[in-house]
């Protein structure tokens, strides 16, 4: 029995912090559906960074969505203050029993201690200092060993907490809304294509280091339409559209090229309704898997025991580069990856096809 659990009876809102990248987001999906399932009558709030907004709208879980604007940086000193006053009062105003901060950025400190909330949870971080630590009732430890999946790193704070999630529980979840599903649905009856009845290959990234070569890119393509209809997306990106335009250009087959017209709901949509997905470690990955849709991840620098795809009928492809997973941005800091640029278009449809001869 923990002793110092946080009696949830007692709480009647919470707040969930999670200022990072757009596929640390979708990651920290399952601490709200965790939270709600163990504390049915508990508001749960969210705070995050406005570009990721857009992963948790329309989440069950979900009470309030405040956001962080990534421009606000952009913005003189007195627009600046003003928006962080006004978000600072509409958090204040909710009146929090309980913050769940899932990383060590400094600003769930502040908050922690500003917005007054009796229950306060976060990583341990013994480089921040005592500052840090009182600012929390509760910490937990990092997992430091690269073994454990990003999504049972997060649910740690409700386990510091009192709260143990359910087997079942632990999903991430992700709602494309009835707008995106039609716009889908629309695009996909355009090209003739059924659900279930494509490829979805996105293999872009905004770090370069984590994507394989272009004219692998295309070779694979050309194989899986020799069987299979494939639709191409990307992000309206100019590295990304780039890199599709390279691959396409390089490719014998014609693929549906969806690059740079879908947004993050859209994405989704697309994803839920493919026979397989094909990509590097990347949010549109993750977003997969939330949907899912079984799943071939190219890995490279990054680790596939923290990041890979979760819950869903899954291949990782690497190369046996004793150095990986090293977490640099390319070898050397070169910004390409040698694990990634060796790795055989082989390896990459033996797994594509092991998943396709599983699905029906």
């Amino acid at each position: 029995m923990l002793k110092d659990a946080v009696p949830l009876k007692e709480i009647a809102r919470a707040l969930v912090i999670m200022l990072r990248h757009h596929g640390d987001v979708l990651l920290a999906t399952p601490v709200l559906g965790v939270l709600k399932a163990h504390a049915p009558k508990v508001e749960i709030d969210a705070l995050v960074y406005d570009q990721t907004a857009p992963l948790l709208e329309g989440h069950p879980a979900l009470a309030q969505l405040h956001v962080v604007g990534r421009k606000w940086k952009e913005e003189d000193l007195f627009s600046r203050i003003g928006f962080e006053m006004e978000l600072h009062a509409a958090l204040r105003a909710r009146g929090y029993d309980l913050i769940v901060h899932l990383t060590d950025q400094m600003r769930g400190a502040w908050l922690a201690r500003s917005l007054g909330a009796r229950y306060r949870v976060a990583p341990a971080a013994p480089g921040r200092g005592a500052i840090w630590a009182g600012s929390f009732t509760h910490l937990f430890a990092l997992a430091g060993n690269g073994r454990r999946h990003k999504i049972e790193a997060n649910l740690d704070a409700l386990r510091r907490i009192g709260v143990q999630p359910g087997m079942e529980e632990r999903r991430a979840h992700f709602v494309p809304g009835a707008a995106a599903e039609a716009r889908i649905a629309s695009l996909l009856a355009a090209e003739g294509l059924a659900e279930r009845g494509f490829i979805h290959l996105h293999p872009a990234s905004r770090w370069t280091f984590k994507c394989w070569p272009a004219d692998r890119n295309a070779d694979l393509i050309d194989r899986l339409c020799a069987t299979h209809r494939v639709v191409v997306s990307a992000a309206p990106e100019p590295g990304e559209l780039s890199l599709i335009e390279n691959i396409l250009s390089n490719a014998k087959s014609k693929p549906v090229n969806l690059a740079g017209k879908l947004s993050i709901k859209e994405l989704g949509a697309l994803s839920a309704r493919a026979r397989l997905f094909v990509g590097v470690d990347s949010m549109p990955m993750h977003l997969a898997a939330a949907m899912g849709t079984p799943s071939v991840a190219l890995f490279g620098p990054s680790g596939e025991h923290e990041w890979r795809p979760w819950r869903v009928p899954h291949r990782v492809v690497t190369s046996r580069h004793p150095c990986r997973p090293c977490g640099n941005d390319g070898c050397g800091g070169g910004k390409v990856s040698e694990c990634l640029t060796t790795l055989g278009v082989d390896e990459v449809f033996a797994a594509a096809q092991e998943l396709l001869a599983r699905e029906p």
